[in-house]
């Protein structure tokens, strides 16, 4: 049995463990590990995301060793385990990307692995990827999400969960970037021609749903590190209530967990899950899901191993 004890650094708070994972300890290999970033004051609706690192850990109680469908241990072959929640600072958005910034840096300096993050609504995977840019240069993204996220302000603010794929791109993170899953309105026939502007490869809810082969051929071919973000609100809300900013006819449960399963990376770097909002759930559906996403993730990951 490992040693059960926190990862000795004061930017991290321990609350409980996803999958009843052992805490991080230091010193010790580990190749994946589960970080919450509890931060959400970077949305444009309804707030309570900064709970989805708690209530994921929550959603996970009932995952196993075993993942029949990929034929893999995930924990055991990764040696997962839990780093505990990245100290943000609340109200103050610059000052939190700065610590998540660092953090994460931190984290993939000073022990090494691919970290499987729980958010927090979707500003906190700018700071993120700006970490990985200082290990790994220009990584790829895949981005799963039922809305663009490159709109350029909010109410003049440019630093918003609608707006940090804009600004990575912006500051030159992105290599390749691959989206799925869109199908909200938008503010005007011009956000279209955006996404031509940006260079973003983008398939809407409908292409994804009826072609999902091409998506997944497109994810399978890049090359060199690649982060995945997936926003929960990318599932219909049917089987997703729990996030702030809900667009009905998404993904069904078993399409999202499908569609993380077909997927092979040459080197996955990071991958989160981001916009889960506890107060808004049903009987535990969203974290649940999300866990489950999470152990998904690790499973594929896995494989590698």
């Amino acid at each position: 049995m490992r040693q059960i004890d926190a990862l000795k650094s004061p930017r991290f708070t321990q609350v409980s463990t996803f999958a009843r994972l052992p805490l991080c300890v230091e010193g010790e290999e580990v190749k994946a590990a589960f970080l919450g970033i509890p931060f959400d004051d970077a949305v444009t609706y309804r707030p309570g995301a900064r709970f989805g690192s708690m209530g994921i850990r929550k959603g996970s109680r009932l995952l196993r060793p075993y993942n029949q469908f990929l034929d893999t241990y995930p924990f055991d072959k990764l040696n997962a385990c839990d780093l505990g929640d990245v100290n943000v600072i609340p109200g103050y958005i610059m000052d939190t990307m700065k610590v998540i910034e660092e953090s994460v840096y931190e984290v993939l300096t000073k022990r090494r692995l691919v970290p499987f993050i729980a958010g927090g609504d979707h500003s906190i995977t700018l700071p993120v990827l700006r970490a990985m840019y200082e290990v790994y240069g220009k990584v790829n993204l895949v981005h799963l999400d039922s809305h663009y996220d490159f709109w350029d302000t909010y109410w003049g603010k440019k630093y918003t969960h609608g707006s940090w794929l804009r600004r990575a791109l912006e500051e030159g993170l992105l290599k390749d970037v691959i989206q799925a899953g869109i199908r909200a309105s938008t503010f005007s026939k011009e956000d279209l021609e955006d996404k031509r502007k940006l260079g973003i490869k983008s398939f809407t809810i409908r292409e994804l749903k009826l072609r999902p082969e091409e998506v997944i051929k497109e994810v399978n071919s890049l090359d060199g590190p690649t982060y995945v973000s997936l926003d929960i609100d990318v599932v219909d809300p049917a089987f997703a209530p729990g996030t702030g900013t809900p667009e009905v006819g998404g993904l069904t449960s078993f399409e999202i967990i499908e569609l993380i399963r077909a997927m092979r990376f040459k080197k996955l770097v990071g991958f989160d899950v981001v916009e889960v909002s506890p107060p808004y759930d049903l009987s535990e559906l969203t974290t649940m899901l999300a866990s489950n996403l999470i152990y998904e993730g690790m499973s594929v990951l896995s494989l590698n191993y």
